[in-house]
Protein backbone atom coordinates (compact mmCIF):
# COMPACT_ATOMS: atom_id res chain seq x y z
CA UNK A 1 0.00 0.00 0.00
CA UNK A 2 0.95 3.40 -0.43
CA UNK A 3 2.31 5.58 2.54
CA UNK A 4 -0.48 7.13 4.74
CA UNK A 5 -2.51 3.92 3.44
CA UNK A 6 -4.48 2.19 5.81
CA UNK A 7 -7.34 0.25 3.73
CA UNK A 8 -6.37 -2.27 1.36
CA UNK A 9 -7.56 -2.02 -2.01
CA UNK A 10 -8.97 -5.70 -3.83
CA UNK A 11 -6.48 -5.28 -6.21
CA UNK A 12 -3.24 -5.17 -3.27
CA UNK A 13 -4.44 -7.82 -1.65
CA UNK A 14 -4.78 -9.84 -5.42
CA UNK A 15 -1.46 -8.80 -6.00
CA UNK A 16 0.22 -10.32 -2.97
CA UNK A 17 0.44 -14.15 -1.50
CA UNK A 18 -2.96 -14.34 -2.64
CA UNK A 19 -3.38 -13.92 -6.14
CA UNK A 20 -3.87 -17.30 -7.12
CA UNK A 21 -7.07 -17.42 -4.93
CA UNK A 22 -7.68 -14.05 -6.66
CA UNK A 23 -7.26 -15.31 -9.90
CA UNK A 24 -9.14 -18.46 -9.38
CA UNK A 25 -12.22 -15.99 -7.48
CA UNK A 26 -12.39 -14.30 -10.52
CA UNK A 27 -12.60 -17.24 -13.34
CA UNK A 28 -15.08 -19.01 -10.81
CA UNK A 29 -17.30 -15.61 -10.63
CA UNK A 30 -17.50 -14.47 -14.57
CA UNK A 31 -17.61 -17.99 -15.67
CA UNK A 32 -20.88 -18.62 -13.98
CA UNK A 33 -22.42 -15.20 -14.53
CA UNK A 34 -21.61 -15.51 -18.07
CA UNK A 35 -23.54 -19.18 -17.94
CA UNK A 36 -26.35 -17.48 -16.52
CA UNK A 37 -26.90 -15.13 -19.56
CA UNK A 38 -26.26 -18.04 -21.50
CA UNK A 39 -29.01 -19.63 -19.81
CA UNK A 40 -31.59 -16.84 -20.05
CA UNK A 41 -31.01 -16.51 -23.45
CA UNK A 42 -31.63 -20.38 -24.56
CA UNK A 43 -34.92 -20.54 -21.94
CA UNK A 44 -36.31 -17.87 -23.09
CA UNK A 45 -35.78 -19.39 -27.09
CA UNK A 46 -36.71 -22.82 -25.44
CA UNK A 47 -40.37 -21.21 -24.27
CA UNK A 48 -39.30 -21.60 -20.47
CA UNK A 49 -39.21 -18.59 -19.96
CA UNK A 50 -41.40 -15.86 -21.36
CA UNK A 51 -39.81 -15.19 -25.13
CA UNK A 52 -38.69 -12.38 -27.09
CA UNK A 53 -41.51 -10.40 -29.17
CA UNK A 54 -38.87 -8.92 -31.08
CA UNK A 55 -35.95 -8.66 -33.13
CA UNK A 56 -34.73 -5.63 -31.45
CA UNK A 57 -34.79 -7.48 -27.76
CA UNK A 58 -33.35 -10.56 -29.06
CA UNK A 59 -30.60 -8.54 -30.27
CA UNK A 60 -30.29 -6.83 -27.29
CA UNK A 61 -29.92 -10.35 -25.13
CA UNK A 62 -27.46 -11.39 -27.96
CA UNK A 63 -25.14 -8.08 -27.68
CA UNK A 64 -25.17 -8.10 -23.79
CA UNK A 65 -24.02 -12.05 -23.97
CA UNK A 66 -21.12 -10.40 -25.86
CA UNK A 67 -20.55 -7.15 -23.53
CA UNK A 68 -20.26 -9.55 -20.61
CA UNK A 69 -17.97 -12.07 -22.03
CA UNK A 70 -15.62 -9.10 -22.55
CA UNK A 71 -16.19 -8.10 -18.98
CA UNK A 72 -15.44 -11.22 -18.07
CA UNK A 73 -12.05 -11.11 -20.04
CA UNK A 74 -11.58 -7.95 -18.24
CA UNK A 75 -11.87 -9.16 -14.80
CA UNK A 76 -9.52 -12.77 -15.62
CA UNK A 77 -6.67 -10.27 -16.74
CA UNK A 78 -6.94 -7.49 -14.60
CA UNK A 79 -6.45 -10.58 -11.72
CA UNK A 80 -3.57 -11.90 -13.88
CA UNK A 81 -1.68 -8.68 -14.81
CA UNK A 82 -2.12 -7.34 -11.30
CA UNK A 83 -1.31 -3.32 -10.05
CA UNK A 84 2.23 -4.25 -8.66
CA UNK A 85 3.92 -5.84 -11.62
CA UNK A 86 1.84 -4.15 -14.59
CA UNK A 87 -0.34 -1.21 -13.23
CA UNK A 88 -1.20 0.19 -16.87
CA UNK A 89 -2.56 -3.16 -17.67
CA UNK A 90 -3.88 -3.74 -14.49
CA UNK A 91 -5.86 -0.70 -15.20
CA UNK A 92 -7.14 -0.83 -18.57
CA UNK A 93 -8.43 -4.41 -17.76
CA UNK A 94 -10.57 -2.97 -14.91
CA UNK A 95 -11.85 -0.29 -16.92
CA UNK A 96 -12.77 -3.46 -19.52
CA UNK A 97 -14.40 -5.06 -16.78
CA UNK A 98 -16.02 -2.65 -15.31
CA UNK A 99 -17.80 -1.22 -18.66
CA UNK A 100 -18.54 -4.81 -20.20
CA UNK A 101 -20.88 -5.40 -17.48
CA UNK A 102 -22.40 -1.80 -17.09
CA UNK A 103 -23.06 -2.41 -20.96
CA UNK A 104 -24.46 -5.65 -20.62
CA UNK A 105 -26.60 -4.46 -17.91
CA UNK A 106 -27.92 -1.60 -19.88
CA UNK A 107 -28.99 -3.94 -22.40
CA UNK A 108 -30.57 -6.06 -20.88
CA UNK A 109 -32.85 -3.61 -18.95
CA UNK A 110 -33.34 -2.41 -22.63
CA UNK A 111 -34.97 -6.01 -23.61
CA UNK A 112 -36.79 -6.45 -19.99
CA UNK A 113 -38.33 -3.29 -20.33
CA UNK A 114 -39.63 -4.20 -23.85
CA UNK A 115 -41.23 -7.76 -22.74
CA UNK A 116 -41.83 -6.22 -19.68
CA UNK A 117 -44.26 -3.83 -21.09
CA UNK A 118 -45.87 -6.91 -23.42
CA UNK A 119 -46.29 -9.63 -20.90
CA UNK A 120 -46.99 -6.74 -17.97
CA UNK A 121 -49.87 -8.23 -16.55
CA UNK A 122 -48.91 -12.19 -16.94
CA UNK A 123 -45.01 -11.53 -15.86
CA UNK A 124 -45.04 -8.74 -13.41
CA UNK A 125 -41.25 -10.44 -12.10
CA UNK A 126 -39.64 -8.59 -15.22
CA UNK A 127 -40.33 -5.54 -14.10
CA UNK A 128 -38.85 -6.01 -10.90
CA UNK A 129 -35.72 -8.01 -12.78
CA UNK A 130 -35.61 -4.81 -14.50
CA UNK A 131 -35.43 -2.10 -11.74
CA UNK A 132 -32.59 -4.75 -10.05
CA UNK A 133 -30.55 -4.09 -13.43
CA UNK A 134 -31.34 -0.37 -13.45
CA UNK A 135 -30.16 0.58 -9.76
CA UNK A 136 -26.79 -1.65 -10.26
CA UNK A 137 -26.32 0.72 -13.28
CA UNK A 138 -26.74 3.91 -11.58
CA UNK A 139 -24.91 2.21 -8.32
CA UNK A 140 -22.37 0.85 -10.23
CA UNK A 141 -21.48 3.97 -12.59
CA UNK A 142 -21.72 6.32 -9.85
CA UNK A 143 -19.41 4.45 -7.41
CA UNK A 144 -16.99 4.12 -10.93
CA UNK A 145 -16.78 8.10 -11.11
CA UNK A 146 -16.15 8.20 -7.36
CA UNK A 147 -13.32 5.43 -7.71
CA UNK A 148 -11.61 7.33 -10.66
CA UNK A 149 -11.39 10.31 -8.94
CA UNK A 150 -10.06 8.89 -5.64
CA UNK A 151 -7.11 6.61 -7.31
CA UNK A 152 -6.38 9.30 -10.18
CA UNK A 153 -5.17 11.97 -7.07
CA UNK A 154 -2.17 12.27 -5.91
CA UNK A 155 -3.37 13.60 -2.53
CA UNK A 156 -2.55 10.93 -0.13
CA UNK A 157 -5.88 11.21 1.98
CA UNK A 158 -8.27 10.19 -1.38
CA UNK A 159 -6.70 6.93 -1.07
CA UNK A 160 -8.60 5.53 1.90
CA UNK A 161 -11.82 6.69 0.31
CA UNK A 162 -11.16 4.75 -3.23
CA UNK A 163 -9.97 1.45 -1.03
CA UNK A 164 -13.27 1.71 0.31
CA UNK A 165 -14.91 2.56 -2.88
CA UNK A 166 -13.44 -0.32 -4.73
CA UNK A 167 -14.57 -2.66 -2.04
CA UNK A 168 -18.10 -1.40 -2.34
CA UNK A 169 -18.24 -1.88 -6.40
CA UNK A 170 -17.55 -5.15 -5.21
CA UNK A 171 -20.54 -5.98 -3.52
CA UNK A 172 -22.67 -4.40 -5.63
CA UNK A 173 -21.28 -6.25 -8.36
CA UNK A 174 -21.87 -9.02 -6.02
CA UNK A 175 -25.54 -8.22 -5.36
CA UNK A 176 -25.85 -8.44 -9.21
CA UNK A 177 -24.87 -11.76 -10.16
CA UNK A 178 -26.97 -13.22 -7.08
CA UNK A 179 -30.17 -11.08 -8.92
CA UNK A 180 -30.05 -14.07 -11.92
CA UNK A 181 -32.18 -15.53 -9.23
CA UNK A 182 -35.16 -14.00 -9.98
CA UNK A 183 -34.45 -14.04 -13.76
CA UNK A 184 -34.11 -17.85 -13.82
CA UNK A 185 -36.62 -19.16 -11.02
CA UNK A 186 -39.89 -18.33 -13.21
CA UNK A 187 -38.24 -21.19 -15.31
CA UNK A 188 -38.09 -23.80 -12.74
CA UNK A 189 -40.93 -26.44 -13.05
CA UNK A 190 -42.53 -27.98 -9.65
CA UNK A 191 -45.43 -29.53 -8.83
CA UNK A 192 -47.68 -26.31 -8.34
CA UNK A 193 -45.47 -23.85 -11.02
CA UNK A 194 -45.26 -24.32 -14.81
CA UNK A 195 -42.57 -21.92 -16.48
CA UNK A 196 -43.01 -19.04 -17.14
CA UNK A 197 -42.95 -19.28 -20.72
CA UNK A 198 -45.20 -22.41 -21.11
CA UNK A 199 -47.97 -21.12 -19.13
CA UNK A 200 -48.08 -17.97 -21.42
CA UNK A 201 -48.13 -19.93 -24.48
CA UNK A 202 -50.96 -22.59 -22.34
CA UNK A 203 -53.29 -18.82 -21.79
CA UNK A 204 -52.58 -17.95 -25.29
CA UNK A 205 -54.46 -21.31 -26.01
CA UNK A 206 -57.48 -20.41 -23.83
CA UNK A 207 -56.31 -21.54 -20.51
CA UNK A 208 -57.10 -18.85 -17.54
CA UNK A 209 -55.26 -19.10 -14.20
CA UNK A 210 -52.16 -21.27 -13.24
CA UNK A 211 -54.44 -24.12 -11.77
CA UNK A 212 -56.01 -25.03 -15.25
CA UNK A 213 -52.85 -25.05 -16.86
CA UNK A 214 -51.40 -27.07 -14.47
CA UNK A 215 -51.00 -31.49 -14.79
CA UNK A 216 -52.57 -32.70 -11.62
CA UNK A 217 -50.32 -36.48 -10.82
CA UNK A 218 -51.84 -38.35 -8.25
CA UNK A 219 -50.45 -41.64 -6.54
CA UNK A 220 -52.97 -44.44 -6.12
CA UNK A 221 -52.84 -47.72 -4.56
CA UNK A 222 -56.12 -48.78 -4.64
CA UNK A 223 -58.84 -48.38 -7.50
CA UNK A 224 -62.17 -50.42 -8.05
CA UNK A 225 -60.19 -53.08 -10.24
CA UNK A 226 -57.46 -53.50 -6.90
CA UNK A 227 -53.97 -52.62 -6.44
CA UNK A 228 -52.45 -50.05 -8.96
CA UNK A 229 -49.52 -49.48 -7.84
CA UNK A 230 -46.83 -47.46 -9.29
CA UNK A 231 -49.60 -46.10 -11.61
CA UNK A 232 -50.42 -42.34 -11.49
CA UNK A 233 -53.86 -40.74 -12.78
CA UNK A 234 -52.87 -37.64 -14.54
CA UNK A 235 -54.95 -34.65 -15.79
CA UNK A 236 -53.12 -33.64 -19.25
CA UNK A 237 -53.99 -30.26 -20.80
Amino acid sequence: MDKGQSIAYISDVGAARLKPLFIAGSVVTVVFLDLAFLSERWLRHSNQLAPNKGKLDKACAVLSIFFAIAGAAGLILLSIFDTARHPKLHDGFLALFLAGYVVSAVLICAEYLRIGIFYRREHRVLFTSFFIKLAFIIIEVGLAIGFGICTRSNDVSKQNPGAILEWTIAFVFTGYVVSFIVDLLPSVRTRNHVPQGEKYLMSQNGFRGEEQAVSIEEPLTHDSSGPTTGFYRGQRV
